[in-house]
């Protein structure tokens, strides 16, 4: 799964429309690579002005979001190439939603090792399987051999 948390001041992402055009971006880049749309969460995290401080200063010049990435489903080669296209498709993704709207902002990523992730109770099917075909075609968690263990 990857878990998009976006902290985000008052003003910003504050209808669905906003909210669900980021979210199917997301979805987009991750689909793109075969993965299940059901494993990509989004969560907008609302904070007020008086919660965000950068370099120990209130932060209340201009939007601030920080987004927090945890990458789990797949894991990217350690290759500094394939972070760099990582990266810069996440900042590309980004650019229409937050940085062409003039915020402040910064990302990163985690990578959780994908044996502690469960869904609905069930260890997500082996990627490429027949299983994880079934999760992505039916766009929910289906019970598959193994799936308990």
């Amino acid at each position: 799964m990857p878990l998009w948390q976006i902290y985000h001041p008052g003003g910003t992402f504050e209808d669905a429309a906003s909210k669900q055009a980021l979210s199917q971006d997301i979805t987009k880049m991750y689909t793109g690579i075969g993965l299940p749309a059901i494993y990509v969460v989004a969560q907008f995290i609302q904070q007020s002005e008086s919660d965000v401080w950068v370099g120990g200063k209130q932060k209340t010049d201009k939007p601030f979001i920080r987004v927090v990435i945890t990458q789990i489903a797949v894991r990217l080669p350690n290759d500094d190439a394939a972070y760099q296209r990582n990266t810069t498709k996440i900042d590309q993704l980004l650019k229409p939603h937050v940085a062409d709207r003039g915020y402040d902002w910064e990302y990163h990523v985690v990578e959780t090792e994908r044996r502690l992730w469960k869904i609905n109770g069930m260890i997500p099917p082996p990627r490429n399987s027949e299983a994880e075909h079934k999760w992505f075609t039916e766009n929910w968690p289906v019970s598959y051999e193994g799936a308990y263990v």
